[in-house]
């Protein structure tokens, strides 16, 4: 049974009354854009003495609360607070079993509506983004990820279209719209996930297979040929896959995010569908949190680098499994660049990764994934990568399906890795790591043949030799985005037209490489010389809603007046299209 730790950013009290298991009944209107319908909970009373079940919610339309048997439960909704919303306190009878009718309204963060002309089917879509503590807005419940438990649901959709959850999913259409689900393992609430579309599916090997919508069905399980060697490769690593199935859904451009780890379903961008297989390592990402979040989880959002450093980590295995140490060696460097970019404009208080949080979403980008890994390579670095491994498949055998803090983390860190490998604390700056600001002097340095070639041919570029005639023949997308970022930030705007006109970065279908570019011209005011890319960079930032790369070139724009002009311009028109996570982002650029 996993601990149950206090978490701020819920008002759960599990170690009063827990859930236990949750079963869902939703009629799904898209028309209205609203789930209804009910949630049941079977609790166990940790405390004996204990009388009251407490809920998060989040503007939710509450109706009848009753007993399994029906009858009436007292129950409070208190004051809403401006993160964590509000507490449901119901007083528990006799009875073990609570079912809360609801209905989920307009201020539903988590869910995302879409309309038809939205989508690529001309079909309307709904999915969920529960993480970090979104849940609470259409399911009330206890949203902590330190608390677990098995669900099942019953789903009503309209016939035509198909409802896929984090569970056992269907691979065709029900008759009637009406879809059952069960995921027999706990999981915490930010893992519940629902989606609901004009889906397809397609086999991928004997246990993964992906859902998309039809006119992108065929390329995403082209470009995700590659999964079931990656579960193989990791569990090669770290232990066998507990989850059963692993499949990918493939949202509509909307999705805010590059991928969420939801088990048994990743929900992922379509921004990855590249069509030369170069951004599959976001898949390595999302299955390596099978085992690091989903399978061993931060016990509170104060403990986000234990999922996420973990899994940055473990991705770069896989990667290294699958692809080899030269191409894994350009993504340590490039998420290096990304944590020294998240460094300079933070500040120190910002940067340590054991934080304490307010808002639970509060980080900022990639410090707890890529300062994280740093630390777990440092490790493996200083006690040899076999006793490393050990560690690591020991820690997600002995600790699965359960919740883990920091100072729980650390202390099994000393006793069981450091301790037989005669090291202290003290010997690998445990403090410093963890607790300090920025990234210790001790942290490993990475190099890329790779890039050596791109280096040269940017040398070459600013010595004078025209961008066409660059020797770059063959180059992946890493490389790609490496020339974009070595280029000079006050590069010459001739320059910036000839490397445009060679490689057609402004016009590219590459996520990565499209958004480097953007944040090295916007912040040269190159873009808005050029009619052709300012339409592109308006293009991009309304065709796609992902919010790490929304937040990149937003930022960027809004440095300079001009660029606080246009962005707003662009906002305007895409805002509507955004998920609530990704508006929140862009809100906060350009208040």
């Amino acid at each position: 049974m996993p601990r149950l730790t206090p978490d701020p950013h819920s008002y759960a009290r599990p170690t009063e009354v827990v859930v236990r298991r949750m079963a869902l009944d939703l009629d799904v209107d898209l028309d209205r854009q609203r789930l209804a319908g009910s949630v049941t909970f079977d609790v166990e009373r940790v405390d004996p003495e204990a009388t009251e079940l407490a809920l998060d919610t989040w503007h939710l339309d509450l109706g009848a609360v009753t007993d399994g048997d029906g009858t009436p439960l007292e129950h409070h909704v208190g004051e809403h607070d401006e993160i964590l919303g509000a507490p449901l306190t119901i007083r528990l009878g006799d009875s073990d079993r609570v079912v809360v009718h609801y209905a989920t309204t307009d201020k539903a963060t988590a869910l995302q509506w879409l309309g038809a002309e939205q989508t690529s089917s001309g079909q309307p879509f709904l999915f969920t983004q529960s993480q970090p503590i979104l849940a609470r807005s259409w399911i009330p419940c206890q949203d902590s990820p330190g608390i677990r438990a098995p669900y099942d649901a019953t789903v009503r959709v309209p016939a035509h279209l198909m409802a896929v959850m984090s569970a056992e999913n269907p691979t065709e259409r029900s008759a009637d719209g009406h879809y059952r689900f069960t995921m027999p393992e706990p999981v915490p609430t930010y893992l519940v996930a629902l989606a609901v579309g004009d889906l397809r599916f397609r086999e991928l090997g004997a246990r993964s297979g992906v859902y998309a919508e039809e006119a992108v069905v065929e390329k995403a399980a082209w470009e995700f040929a590659d999964t079931e060697a990656m579960i193989e490769a990791a569990e090669r690593l770290y232990g066998p896959y507990r989850w059963g199935r692993y499949d990918l859904l493939i949202l509509p451009p909307s999705f805010p995010y590059g991928g969420m780890e939801n088990p048994r379903l990743t929900f992922a961008t379509p921004t990855v569908i590249a069509g030369d297989r170069s951004l599959v390592t976001l898949v390595a990402h999302e299955l390596a949190h099978s085992w690091s979040g989903n399978l061993v989880t931060n016990a509170t959002w104060n403990d986000l680098w234990l999922n996420e450093g973990f899994t940055t980590y473990f991705e770069t295995r896989i990667d290294e499994e699958m692809y080899g140490a030269d191409y894994t060696s350009m993504l340590l460097r490039l998420g290096r660049q990304e944590l020294e970019k998240t460094l300079a404009d933070a500040s120190p208080e910002q940067t340590v990764l054991h934080a304490e949080l307010v808002d639970p979403d509060g980080y900022l980008p990639k410090l707890p994934y890529e300062k994280g890994s740093l630390f777990l390579r440092m490790l493996e670095a200083r006690v040899g990568r076999e006793r490393f491994d050990a560690f690591l498949r020991d820690y997600f055998d002995r600790f699965a399906f359960g919740s883990m803090d920091t100072p729980t983390f650390l202390a099994h860190l000393e006793s069981e890795l450091l301790v037989p490998a005669g090291l202290t604390p003290d010997d690998v700056r445990v403090e410093e790591w963890i607790h300090g600001p920025g990234v210790p002097d001790d942290a490993p340095v990475f190099s890329s043949d790779a890039f050596m070639l791109v280096e040269a041919q940017v040398d070459r570029l600013l010595a004078g030799t025209p961008a066409a005639d660059l020797d770059a023949d063959g180059w992946v997308s890493h490389q790609w985005v490496h020339l974009v970022r070595s280029l000079p930030a006050d590069a010459d705007h001739a320059l910036l037209d000839d490397v445009d006109a060679a490689f057609g970065f402004s016009t590219t279908g590459n996520i990565e490489v499209a958004t480097a570019w953007f944040e090295l011209v916007v912040a040269a005011g190159w873009v808005f010389e050029r009619p052709a890319a300012d339409e592109a960079l308006g293009d991009l930032l309304t065709r796609h809603g992902r919010a790490l790369y929304l937040r990149k070139v937003y930022t960027r724009l809004a440095a300079t007046e001009r660029g606080r002009e246009r962005a707003r311009e662009i906002y305007a028109l895409a805002r509507p299209t955004y998920h609530p996570v990704s508006q929140g982002v862009v809100d906060r650029i350009l208040a």
